[in-house]
């Protein structure tokens, strides 16, 4: 059953996947895309899109590929970064636009840093929700042993079919945990549980989520392997203007990988919310809300 609300449920082949989204806003308006994290899909933006479509935004917020209703590919490489900022790219393309204002939370942070840096010319602003810039998580990884303490789940998960099996049993109950255990209490309630374990509990669904991990963790092997055999490493430089939104309290991810970007993000603005966890975009979202209609329109 789809989720009403002030926006329309549309799907449709981008690239080489089929994706389902959400679309609010006038057609002509400037184009917002909104990249979800693990273990969401668009439903994480049901604040942030009347908001950004009240402000005049024609806004997208995408099921990423293998979450909820878009589709699953197989295999762990249809979800490495290369893949997963395509997809954001040609979305960008299937509206007939040049260029859009991106915005990632967690692993649509990600995303969304891959896009800048792999397709600068389709991102006009950027904005980052609680997701380090690629180079800063190597680097707290590689100084911080308290970041590879907060980093452990990502570890398990390049064990094959065993953490989507512990994650979805009893219908994905343990995602619903992961919710309350890493959020402000209240923040999400009954019902939003119950649609992400729907979401969760589609066929595939969890494996696809998992795999994005799984993908990533093989990238960096191969990019630390090329680099010590000499043949260098790709740009990490991000052009556009970017808003860096991070919860403080943010149990997986610390802090320090809001500092020192200057190098790799020269049009940076930092915006830190000290009760605020993971979840920043739930947790204060009236805040994100407005501080995202303020940065898009200051250009």
């Amino acid at each position: 059953m789809e989720i009403e609300g002030p926006w329309t449920h549309e799907q449709a082949i981008v690239g080489d996947v089929r994706l389902h989204y959400v679309t609010a806003g006038d057609d002509d308006d400037p184009l917002v895309v909104l990249l979800h994290g693990f273990p969401e899909f668009w439903y994480s933006w049901r604040e942030q899109i009347p908001a950004l479509a009240d402000a005049g935004y024609r806004v997208v917020a995408p099921d990423m590929r293998g979450y909820n209703r878009s589709e699953k590919p197989h295999g762990v490489r249809s979800y490495r970064t290369e893949e997963l900022a395509e997809d954001v790219a040609n979305l960008i393309e299937h509206f007939d636009r040049d260029e859009a204002r991106v915005v990632g939370h967690d692993w649509g942070g990600v995303v969304a840093w891959e896009v800048a840096i792999r397709h600068p010319e389709v991102v006009e602003q950027l904005a980052v929700l609680n997701a380090p810039h690629p180079a800063a998580y190597r680097r707290e990884l590689a100084r911080n042993a308290e970041q590879w303490k907060r980093s452990w789940y990502a570890m398990a998960f390049q064990i094959p079919w065993l953490p989507e099996a512990w994650l979805g049993a009893q219908d994905a109950a343990r995602v619903e945990t992961l919710f309350r255990e890493t959020a402000t209490p209240d923040t999400f309630s009954d019902d939003d549980l119950r649609r992400y374990r729907a979401a969760a509990s589609r066929p595939g669904a969890l494996t696809a989520a998992i795999n994005y991990y799984r993908a990533l963790f093989r990238e960096n092997l191969a990019s630390e392997a090329k680099r010590l055999v000499g043949r260098g490493s790709r740009t990490l430089d991000v052009d556009a203007p970017t808003l860096l939104l991070w919860g403080e309290r943010d149990d997986a991810l610390s802090v320090h990988l809001t500092e020192d970007l200057d190098r790799w993000v020269p049009d940076l603005r930092v915006e830190r919310f000290p009760e605020a966890t993971h979840w920043v975009q739930h947790d204060e979202a009236e805040a994100v809300s407005e501080s995202l209609v303020e940065f898009f329109g200051s250009s």
